[in-house]
């Protein structure tokens, strides 16, 4: 017997930059579908006219595309189940609403704002939860008529069935159960004919075939309603799986204070795709492994069984983890953005086999190259961002000595043996200390904080080898 084709999907709305909540999100369903051989789709829940732009839907699809995650599906890549943007889904979606408004299964309500807002207090005056008290479900067909008549445009609202409990096993959190009194009768369509979140999420999520939803937990009371949608349909429901949501080093929801930078944020940080990949994999999910995993090894050891329902803590020092073993690994094409135009072509290879361990960031890459090379802080007349001249020569190294004479005496016998020896840093600390004595760490400090400016960084030698010879006796001058 074959297995059952896995379908998930990413629906986010296009109403701003996608947030590592979003991203997580899109991932674990990207993961399911890679895990089984399934398929990914994407899809724009367009909807909100006020909210929604097009901008905002190219960002989305731009920052999963950087981030690494191919779907199989959606707005650009249409297939019979599209379109994949709920704003060319209108007349399916009035169709389907059409269909239940004539079995009786859905009706016109009147009620405005103002009297909801005021059922809802008394509910919770009352010590009741709010729902929908009713008021519309039996009005007469003259009576709608007269509501018409006076200009009031209903919405429309589902009604369930009296007495229908709805139970669903959630992939997360187990049994899930609610009875007709605790769901209430919900708006299908507002007044202007617009379908609601809750509609058109449901029949898009069955129309496209997709057969496993995760998302976040803060959708859980909406699987209630969305089962009986499907139900008054005659449609499939997928399987749902509600995602703990992500929470600060404090304990409080994620904020941008904390963490939620956007993914168009993280990109412009000089975050690798491939370390955030890892790092969310294991927010709220479980790993066998601890260490470094590619995509298809994440995709093979993603189950649902290992998602967790405690709230999931973002943690900085791990993010910075992963991008250190990202940075170990990536190759040079992915990094020679983090020092264009400041190191030599023909040398980036070079370049990265010495610094590659001391950097995390484009900043470290632009500081190692001004180390190295001198690059000036603009190129082309143009500032480069976030770059600033790197003090190096041996004045910084004086902290090394005890008087002036000795300083003068080391950087003197120093400058003299790089002449004869070049960069043979071996054969350097034999001149000097043959002349002054300094050997061991009076040797190596006073030199390494001459040519770079730090009291520690990459290898000395294949630094000393990489550096123009003209810089190297500049920064050696007393």
């Amino acid at each position: 017997m074959s297995t059952p084709l896995v379908i998930t999907r990413f629906a986010p709305s296009p109403t701003g930059h996608l947030h590592l909540g979003n991203a997580r999100t899109a991932l674990f369903n990207w993961l399911l579908a890679r895990q089984t051989g399934g398929r990914f789709v994407l899809r724009m829940e367009d909807t909100d006219t006020l909210r929604s732009r097009p901008e905002f839907a190219t960002a989305c699809r731009d920052d999963l595309r950087w981030l690494g995650l191919d779907w199989d599906a959606g707005p650009d890549r249409e297939d019979e189940r599209g379109p994949y943007a709920q704003s060319a889904r209108g007349g399916l979606y009035a169709r389907l609403l059409g269909q239940l408004q004539a079995s009786g299964q859905a009706y016109a309500c009147f009620c405005s704002p103002v009297e909801l807002e005021v059922s809802r207090r008394v509910q919770l005056a009352a010590g009741r939860p709010p729902r929908y008290a009713g008021t519309c479900r039996h009005l007469s067909e003259p009576a709608q008529a007269e509501r018409r008549a006076a200009g009031r445009e209903p919405t429309l609202r589902f009604r369930v069935p009296d007495g229908v409990g709805v139970a669903f096993t959630d992939l997360v959190r187990g049994l899930q159960q609610a009875g007709a009194e605790e769901v209430g009768d919900f708006v299908l369509a507002r007044a202007d004919g617009s379908a609601a979140f809750f509609f058109a999420n449901a029949v898009d999520d069955a129309l496209m075939g997709i057969t496993h939803v995760l998302r976040g937990e803060d959708h859980l009371t909406n699987t209630h309603r969305q089962l009986l949608v499907l139900q008054a349909l005659a449609l499939p429901a997928p399987q749902y799986g509600h995602l703990a949501l992500l929470n600060g080093p404090g304990g409080a929801p994620l904020s941008k204070r904390e963490g939620a930078q956007s993914l168009a944020d993280l990109r412009a940080a000089g975050l690798l795709p491939a370390a955030l990949r890892n790092f969310m994999a294991r927010l709220g999910h479980t790993y066998a492994e601890p260490g470094w995993m590619d995509d298809a090894t994440l995709a093979a050891a993603f189950d649902t069984r290992h998602l967790g329902r405690a709230p999931a803590q973002f943690d900085a020092a791990q993010l910075r983890h992963w991008q250190q073993e990202a940075v170990q690994r990536a190759t040079v094409e992915e990094l020679r953005p983090w020092f264009v135009g400041q190191v030599p072509p023909d040398l980036a290879e070079r370049f990265l086999s010495v610094v590659r361990g001391n950097i995390v960031s484009p900043t470290d890459a632009q500081h190692w190259a001004q180390v190295l090379f001198g690059t000036p802080a603009t190129i082309d007349g143009q500032a480069l961002a976030g770059v600033n001249a790197v003090p190096c020569g041996s004045e910084l190294a004086r902290e090394c000595f005890t008087d002036s004479a000795t300083h003068a005496a080391f950087f003197a016998a120093l400058a003299a043996a790089y002449a004869v020896h070049g960069a043979d840093v071996k054969a350097l600390g034999a001149a000097v200390a043959a002349a002054t004595g300094a050997k061991g760490r009076g040797f190596f400090l006073p030199l390494r904080l001459a040519l770079t400016g730090s009291h520690a960084g990459p290898e000395l030698q294949p630094l000393l080898s990489l550096m123009p010879a003209a810089l190297v006796r500049q920064r050696l001058a007393v």
